[in-house]
């Protein structure tokens, strides 16, 4: 009697082994003789995380396997794809420039390999050890943005008197008071707004606040199904008056700032970069440099005010809070169960 594919009963016997055990294991596990592809495992690795990652990046990191991984070796057997033939490629992408590229590539076959010996495929994983055979990362970049108060003004007078259109002009208004990722003033729905009376007003909104859902904030993938910690952002007057003025164009949409072509989709990704771009601020100010402006201004104004005095590392972690930034030196415990900020 055959336990398994080439294994008869006898040779279980001679090993040592109990054949009823062996039975048991492949009905419960299966046996497949066949090695799978580096696609194949890599489609069913892609298809487990699909619950972490948010649509835009599972379909970017797909697209990243389909164009740089799979018509090279997508159709080979995992255990023969080696640290040599992993670098041919990682340089291949280097070299028309994507550095970063190759690096997020070599991080995603590593994760490819892991889920594979995690289902117990004992393979060596070609993609450990290899970052000193790669091109080094580039610095940072810096987002262009105006650092002096007088230059604000002057570019949002700019910007209010712009021949665009007013959905855009108000979301670039909006972006600027409250200093949030341009993405997340994309999203913004109506929804996520609270304290404020529509219908009246005269009405003081002192108590409005915008209640950034924590699925939209970027943070650790664990943090955004968890409604604890939803980034709370206190609007100004400036903000609620700004917000008063968009609804009456747009508060039929489930969305703050809607696209001109559909009310169900927000503003696209380029509309306020391309309003500045318009304005003659191109290479000067992007919406992502609205951030860098406040940290700088206002931790300037700390330091004018405070001095050495120790209050001004609180003030500095105040103004990373305001930015939806994870305080540094705050443990995964502590930033789980410290929610007073």
């Amino acid at each position: 009697m055959l336990v398994r594919s080439g294994t008869t009963r006898k040779e279980f016997l001679r090993e040592g082994r109990d054949p009823r055990h062996a039975s048991k294991r492949e009905q419960l596990v299966g046996h497949d003789a066949s090695p799978k592809t580096l696609e194949e495992i890599a489609r069913e690795w892609h298809a487990m995380q699909l619950g972490r990652w948010k649509p835009v990046h599972a379909n970017d990191v797909f697209t990243s396997l389909e164009r740089d991984v799979f018509p090279h070796f997508g159709a080979m057997p995992m255990a023969e794809i080696d640290k040599p033939l992993l670098l041919t490629i990682l340089r291949k992408i280097e070299n028309r420039g994507a550095i970063e590229t190759a690096r997020r590539i070599k991080q995603r076959v590593a994760a490819i390999y892991r889920y594979a010996n995690a289902e117990g495929a004992k393979l060596e994983n070609p993609a450990v050890d290899i970052n000193d055979a790669l091109k080094p990362l580039p610095p940072p970049k810096r987002y262009p943005a105006l650092l002096s108060v007088k230059a604000i003004r002057t570019m949002m007078s700019d910007i209010d008197r712009a021949g665009a259109s007013p959905v855009n002009r108000l979301a670039a208004r909006l972006l600027a008071l409250t200093a949030q990722r341009p993405g997340m003033v994309r999203f913004m729905e109506w929804t996520d707004v609270t304290g404020i009376d529509w219908a009246n007003v005269d009405v003081k909104s002192g108590d409005a606040i915008w209640k950034v859902p924590a699925d939209k904030v970027k943070q650790e993938l664990h943090l955004r199904n968890d409604d604890a910690f939803e980034h709370l952002v206190p609007l100004s007057r400036q903000a609620v008056d700004t917000l008063r003025a968009v609804r009456w164009l747009t508060g039929r949409s489930p969305f703050v700032f809607p696209g001109a072509r559909s009310g169900l989709k927000p503003i696209s990704e380029n509309a306020i970069g391309y309003l500045y771009n318009r304005e003659g601020y191109q290479g000067r100010h992007v919406p992502h440099g609205w951030r860098s402006s406040f940290s700088t201004i206002m931790n300037e104004q700390a330091e004018r005010a405070l001095g050495s005095d120790v209050r001004l590392l609180a003030d500095r972690m105040i103004v990373d809070l305001m930015l939806a930034h994870s305080p540094k030196g705050m443990s995964a415990s502590e930033l789980r169960y410290n929610r007073a900020a």
